[in-house]
């Protein structure tokens, strides 16, 4: 595990690396996750093995600190991956980023071009104001308060699946909320502007249980290729690894 600080309180993102040959390949993961549970049995697979591999847990997440006066937008947790990136040396960066990861990942490679030459991403969210099935939204319901101290955080444990709650558990609420109210804001420009604006190799998975990707046509012409994954939901690495890590390898 690595380490490296993210505010002026000195507080700290952590990740774990695997070395390897460059490319460097960066997992980030989504609301409410943790990176190596989503992604060390992809990376680890024969057609991605060897290369540098770095597994980053966001502010709030995992094993990263979680200061209680820090912002958590997707700006904010984009600057806290680049301390992690500049700290590791990485420049020119494959990202593999699942959900909110993704939607880091974009203002990631907007702000810092000089870190990110290509992006997965695995449903990212590209819109403000997701539907109020969203995970995001679910926990944005609440007020701040009554997510952290209210009753909020145990209820919203208790009516999701056992793998999600598994490493929610991992997450400081008010991080968690914070979070979730920062991805339901979005950004200006949205998440899908950036992403349809930026000169590199963009590729955009979609479940096919998730149901038809909002926009597909002009994320296409914009050069993102966008791909369905029979047989997966939200979670595809989850739910078709052999298609997400062909995905992943360039071979879909």
């Amino acid at each position: 595990m690595k380490e490296a600080r993210f505010d002026a309180r000195g507080s700290r993102v952590r990740w774990t690396e695997v070395d390897g040959a460059e490319p460097t390949r960066v997992y980030v993961h989504g609301l409410g996750a943790a990176s190596t549970v989503y992604h060390a049995h992809i990376a680890a697979r024969p057609e991605l093995a060897g290369r540098r591999s770095l597994f980053v847990d966001l502010p709030g997440h995992g094993l990263s600190d979680r200061p209680a006066d820090f912002g958590y937008s997707l700006e904010d947790h984009a600057d806290a991956l680049a301390a992690a990136l500049d700290q590791a040396q990485v420049v020119g960066a494959e990202i593999v980023a699942h959900s909110m990861g993704g939607s880091v990942a974009i203002v990631l490679a907007c702000r810092r071009p000089d870190l990110v030459t290509r992006l997965v991403l695995t449903e990212a969210n590209l819109d403000p104001n997701p539907p109020a099935t969203a995970g995001s939204s679910g926990i944005a319901m609440y007020s701040e308060d009554d997510f952290v101290s209210g009753g909020g955080y145990v209820r919203v444990l208790g009516k999701i699946s056992a793998t999600w709650a598994a490493t929610m558990r991992l997450a400081d609420p008010l991080a968690l909320h914070r979070s979730a109210t920062g991805l339901i804001a979005g950004t200006r420009p949205t998440m899908r502007r950036m992403l349809m604006e930026l000169p590199i190799d963009r590729v955009y998975l979609q479940g096919a249980s998730s149901g038809e990707l909002p926009g597909h046509g002009e994320l296409t012409a914009s050069g993102v290729r966008v791909v369905t994954v029979p047989k997966a939901g939200h979670n595809i690495m989850f739910d078709n690894a052999d298609a997400f890590t062909a995905a992943i390898a360039g071979r879909l």
